[in-house]
This record gives C-alpha cells, structure tokens and sequence, in this order.
C-alpha cells in the first residue's frame, strides 16, 4: 500500500535524496584531506631547513630551491596532466597522483644529500601537478556555482591548513625523531587517503551526483561540439588578467610559506620546534582568511559578478600595506599583530579568481582551465617566491628579503585592476559567441 501525506507534511527523505545530500561532502571531504596531504608533502621541509643546514651545509639557495622545485614542476606540468584529468577521468587521476606525491615523500627520508633530495622533491611536484586543478574541478561539479568562490577559497585555503600540519607537525617530529621521520609520517598519511578516495569515490557517481544547470557549465559549446576547445582557456583578457593576478599574489603566499620558520628562528632567535608551531600559526591564519575572503566575495558579487574582482583587488591591497609594515619593523608584538593581518588577506584573491576563471571557461576542460590557473599559480608565485626570496636572503640576509616580498602586492593590483576593466566586455564576448553557437 502507498504511504499517503497530508498537506503540509514534508514527506521523509528517500535513501537517494540522502545520498545526493552527502555525497557532495564526501567528495569535498576527502578532495580536501589530499589537498592537506599535497601541502603537508611539500612544506613539511620548510620546517626541517635548519636540520638540512646544519647536518649537509646547504646554502639559503639550495634551501629555497628544494621548495621552489616542487612549485615549478607543478606550474610546467599543471596543464598537461590536468588535460589528461579531463580525458581519462578525474577520480583516477586524483588517485594516481596521490600515490606518486606519497611515495616520492617517502623518498625524500631515503635522501642520502642534496641531489637525492632534489630528485624525490621534483617526483612529488610530479605527482601533485595536476592535482589542485583536478580536484577543484571535481568539488565545483557536485555543488551548486553560486558557491563558486566560497569553495575555491575553502578548498585552497586546504593548502595553508596543509601547510601548517606539515610545518608543526613536521618540526616536531624532527625535532623528537630527527628529520627523515618527518617525511615519512606525511608519506604514509598520503597512502591512506589515497586508498580511501580509490573505495568512496568513482567518475560514475561523480557523473550521477554533477550539477547541471546553465551558471555552471560556463561559456555554451556550438551545436554537437561535446568539449570546448582549449583555445578558450584564454579567449578574453579577463580570464588572462585572472590568472596572471592571482599568480602574482601568490609570490607573496609561497614566500611566507617557505621562509617564515626560518624568519622566526633567526629574527627571533627561537628554536627550529617552536619557530616552526610559530609559523604555522600565521599559515593558519592564512587559510582561514582565504575561507572567510571567498565568503566575502561570493555574497559580494551574488547580484553583479564584477564585484569580486573589487574584492581581489582590496585583499591585494590590504596584504602589501600591512606585511610591508610588519617587515620593516624590528621584531616584537607590534610587528606580530601586522604580520597577522597581512596574512589574513594574503591568500584571499584566490576565491574571487578562481571562480572568475570558472565563469569564464567550460566545464568540460574546467580542470585543465584550473591546471592553467595552477600553472600561473606556481610560476608565478609559489615557484619564484620562495626562489627569488633565497637568492635575496643569501645577498643580504633573511629579514632584509622579507622586506621586499610584499611589494609584489602592487604588481598584482594593477593586473587585477585591469581585469576588471575587462570584464564586462569579455562577458559580452561570451554572450555573443553563445548567440552565434545556439
């Protein structure tokens, strides 16, 4: 017999409805815990330098290019492997490369010097190329594009949460376990995840569980073209504007990453442990800002889209006038208090950017759009900050480099400005390709 329902009775939910409901969480769930495995992977050696310093002798440069070469391998690799992402398949990708970035962590503790070190360091930028692409590109599939920003930010600010696990948690069990054990603990971790992503997760239920509606898909496709073509990764300056911009903000997010243990070690004269717990404090900071600044511009740009670059840009501009002013001040609880807030708004150009690359691109090669995004990312900024910030430091020492990162900021405004500029002719450019497609 049916069960009847009277009016005004809300019907129980079907195992289905549940399963649409959580789901998307469970992939955003999971996605999220590799991307926390991706950044506890690469930054965990931030936190053992002074080990690698004190035990080889390596110079500031050597250090700096041990992180910069993870950042620039993904950066040159982003697009290529996000490309095969889209073609055969996202959740497999997702998983391969987890494996490849974990076991090649597991590497670095096998390292016996600079150049074993540099070669397992290189495999995991391998591994995790594609990945923040990829993965952004599965979460934004399953929920609804009005949270466009707010998932951008959340899911990159996975990176800083990463960041301070690999940071704190790496410092300490070097400093208990010496340095290998370090690398080795995030490599393990790394496997499980991976293993629990290959059993919850599938492209079928990726494709029975996507949102489908007209905001999401993006630009729209000519009559029986089921992909977009990759020449629409840069069809209008604004999604070139896009890219570049958030890139170069970055600069200054991969540079603290890097550098701040190292900062609060010597301009503190702190012990490697606890400048490590220090540093991974303003990373925390950073991750939540990048949360709460994708908020900010989805309810911001809910009725007019252009208002999130008007927010990108007031991140930018905040970032560069209070980390200036932290790092040219002498250390104490002043200096602190600005490096706080600084670090807040650094990251935070990262939701309204990419959820302006997202608006601008297809959903069918949204990944390799990210992995391009990704690209920029890393070359521009998490590749060449903690580079260029080495080379500056070796020149003319650590607290006199920090100096100069925020300036970057400025560099980055003027992009984003000019993105703005662009936007609404870019839309109408899409508009008018759309007409002519239908």
């Amino acid at each position: 017999m049916a069960m009847q329902v009277s009016a005004g009775v809300t019907a129980p939910a079907t195992p289905l409805a549940r399963t649409r409901r959580i789901f998307p969480w469970v992939v955003f769930t999971l996605t999220f815990g590799l991307l926390l495995s991706d950044y506890m992977s690469r930054q965990v050696l931030s936190a053992v330098f002074p080990f690698l310093k004190q035990e080889w002798g390596l110079t500031d440069t050597q250090l700096g290019t041990l992180t910069s070469v993870v950042a620039l391998t993904v950066g040159v690799l982003a697009v290529p492997l996000s490309l095969v992402g889209d073609r055969w398949g996202r959740s497999r990708s997702v998983v391969l490369m987890a494996v490849v970035w974990s076991v090649a962590t597991i590497g670095c503790a096998l390292a016996a010097g600079f150049g074993h070190l540099l070669t397992a360091r290189l495999l995991i930028g391998v591994g995790e190329a594609a990945y923040g692409s990829v993965g952004l590109a599965v979460v934004l599939a399953v929920f609804a594009a009005s949270k466009r920003a707010s998932l951008t930010g959340a899911f990159m600010a996975g990176g800083s949460f990463g960041s301070v696990l690999g940071v704190a948690l790496g410092g300490a069990l070097a400093a208990q376990f010496g340095w290998r054990a370090a690398f080795t603990v995030m490599g393990v971790f790394g496997m499980v995840l991976a293993l629990l992503y290959w059993v919850l997760v599938s492209d079928r239920k990726l494709a029975a569980h996507k949102i489908d509606d007209e905001a999401d898909a993006g630009p729209k496709l000519a009559g029986g073209q089921g992909r977009a073509k990759l020449s629409t990764l840069f069809s209008t300056p604004a999604v070139v504007l896009a890219y570049l911009g958030g890139g170069l903000q970055l600069f200054i997010a991969g540079s603290l990453f890097a550098w701040l243990p190292s900062y609060f070690n010597r301009g503190y004269d702190m012990l490697p442990a606890k400048a490590a717990k220090v540093a991974a404090v303003f990373i925390l900071i950073m991750g939540i800002g990048m949360i709460v600044c994708g908020v900010i511009s989805d309810r911001v740009g809910k009725t007019r889209p252009i208002n999130k670059w008007t927010t990108a840009i007031a991140f930018s501009a905040v970032t560069v006038a209070f980390l200036a002013a932290g790092f040219s001040l002498k250390p104490g609880g002043l200096q602190m208090l600005l490096l706080a807030v600084g670090c807040f708004f650094a990251g935070g150009t990262t939701g309204p950017t990419g959820a302006m690359v997202a608006r601008l691109t297809h959903e069918s090669i949204r990944a390799t759009a990210f992995g391009t995004y990704t690209f920029f990312n890393n070359v521009l900024g998490l590749a060449a900050g903690p580079l260029v910030t080495g080379v500056l430091a070796d020149r003319f020492g650590l607290e006199t480099a920090m100096k100069y990162v925020p300036l970057v900021a400025v560099a980055a405004i003027i992009l984003l400005i000019a993105g703005r500029q662009a936007y609404p002719s870019s839309i109408r450019k899409l508009d008018a390709a759309a007409e002519r497609a239908a």
